[in-house]
């Protein structure tokens, strides 16, 4: 299979990892939609999010995740996408806002961060369980 979740599951690809338990991970998006989006993956492959048997762990791992990001990096709320069309594999898109301004609209322009900003992120929000 050539899925990239995939290969970032299995460390032959590197990722902003920030999350990871028994049955899935998180990294940052590497073309996030604002500071702190993550992509939460379940380890095995799944095409959708209700493919995914632990549909209640996977969202409180969301949760998890989503808590640290309003802590360290002061998100004032999360957003939650699960278009999965990108790839096709099953992701939970966690997209932080900091403004009542942020809207899927405003956010839909990818930023860029340096490796530097990128891994400061990282080790920011990172949550080993």
């Amino acid at each position: 299979m050539d899925c990239i979740f995939c290969k970032i599951v299995k460390g032959e690809l590197p990722s902003y990892k920030v999350y990871e338990d028994e049955l899935f991970i998180g990294f940052l998006d590497i073309v996030p939609l604002s500071k702190g989006n993550v992509l939460l993956i379940p380890k095995k492959h799944y095409r959708w999010v209700n493919d995914v048997p632990e549909f209640g762990t996977y969202w409180e791992a969301a949760r998890v995740i989503s808590r640290k990001i309003e802590q360290k990096l002061g998100a004032t709320s999360i957003s939650y996408l699960t278009f999965g069309e990108e790839v096709p594999h099953a992701h939970i898109r966690i997209v932080p806002r900091y403004s009542a301004e942020d809207t899927y609209f405003t956010l839909n322009k990818p930023q860029v961060y340096s490796k530097e900003e990128m891994t400061t992120i990282c080790n920011n929000i990172n949550i080993t369980t």
